[in-house]
């Protein structure tokens, strides 16, 4: 009796090690068939975590001075309110020629998710101008934007070589259809950053005058209110392309090998500040 177990234990350890085999071999096949064969014409709906924000390249603020700049040298803008008639001229231009290898374009699809919206556009412009203030930027009898007295026009900058490097910008101005209005302590022109709504140039009437105003802790202001970097003094330009005498320059690094030059200066008679 014990000899026939034996033998029957001996036949039966060969048999259940082909079958182990033959499990791990054509198991996980059959497993992944008859898997298939559950799904097959069944919908299936699985949440993917950020599946529609994908990638997105971002700026830094030395590139976004540095491409809006570019945007804005290759158009034919008048500078401010110091020909009337060059404003009332151009007041309903689109200014959406392509120059060169850069693009300053009406974004006709609006903002998007991320971006300052119409109804919140002058708000932003407002508290923003409050915190130039505050920081010495922006002299204090600057009034604030009464969206009646203002447009608002969303434009795209774009590197139409590097179209990645684009930045979505609001052009905040004074309407000219009333050419008597008051422009007193009235911010003429502004362009700010539909994302973050810093203001990265602006145009303001003021009393003040050039010799009241400290460029040097103006820009050191400004810059770090925008998280700029590598400000240096710059003198390489010749001075009589400049259509007034009062200004200072600064060199910011920009994209790759490039800078941007800023201008702070002022026009005396009319008494208007910029940043450009």
């Amino acid at each position: 009796m014990e000899r026939s177990r034996e033998k029957w234990k001996q036949a039966l350890v060969p048999l259940l090690t082909a079958l182990v085999l033959m499990a791990c071999v054509l198991g996980p096949e059959q497993l992944a068939r008859c898997r298939d064969r559950s799904m097959l014409n069944e919908i299936t709906v699985e949440a993917a975590e950020g599946a529609s924000q994908g990638y997105r390249y971002s700026l830094n603020s030395n590139e976004k001075l540095f491409l809006l700049a570019e945007c804005l040298n290759h158009q034919v803008l008048p500078e401010s309110e110091q020909s009337a008639k060059t404003r009332v001229e151009n007041e309903h231009m689109d200014y959406e020629e392509l120059m060169g290898t850069y693009a300053f374009v009406v974004n006709r699809q609006g903002p998007s998710g991320q971006e300052i919206t119409d109804d919140k556009i002058f708000d932003t412009c407002n508290q923003e101008i409050e915190t130039l203030k505050e920081l010495g930027v922006l002299p204090k009898d600057v009034r604030t934007v009464e969206p009646e007295a203002y447009s608002a026009v969303l434009y795209s900058a774009i590197d139409v070589l590097e179209p990645q490097n684009h930045m979505s910008v609001w052009r905040v101005s004074l309407s000219t259809r009333q050419q008597n209005r008051d422009k007193a302590h009235r911010l003429i022109d502004a362009y700010i950053d539909a994302a973050t709504g810093r203001i990265y140039g602006f145009y303001v009437r003021t009393e003040r005058t050039w010799a009241e105003l400290s460029p040097e802790d103006m820009v050191e202001a400004w810059s770090g209110y925008l998280g700029l970097t590598g400000r240096e003094a710059y003198e390489g330009e010749n001075p009589l392309l400049e259509t007034t005498p009062d200004f200072v320059k600064y060199r910011f690094p920009g994209i790759d090998e490039g800078s941007t030059i800023v201008t702070i200066g002022f026009y005396e008679g009319i008494n208007e500040l910029f940043i450009k």
